[in-house]
């Protein structure tokens, strides 16, 4: 059976899925919809640990938000070399063979 406590996770992974794969034009919107996704699966570990009342499946949910840490802040780190060697974030405007 589906609670709204776990609708609501499951409807932020769909929507920040849906958002990543229909605005992939700029680097901001597809970053911000990783960190959703990210995000989403940090609330629903967070509720599947405390909903199974084990204490070793606690430490699952704060080691996936450390690396989604790291991820948003190397996503801006990237960010902003390409801002300042392309001049704007666009993400035709890249191309990974250029040095």
């Amino acid at each position: 059976m589906i609670t709204s406590m776990h609708f609501t996770p499951f409807c932020a992974f769909t929507i920040s899925t849906l958002g990543f794969l229909l605005h992939q034009a700029h680097l901001i919107p597809t970053l911000l919809c990783l960190e959703g996704m990210m995000l989403s699966l940090f609330m629903a570990l967070s509720m599947w640990s405390i909903q199974l009342e084990a204490s070793s499946f606690m430490l699952t949910p704060m080691l996936m938000l450390t690396f989604s840490a790291c991820e948003a802040g190397m996503g801006l780190s990237l960010l902003v070399a390409s801002s300042r060697t392309h001049g704007s974030s666009h993400l035709q405007n890249l191309n990974l063979l250029q040095c």
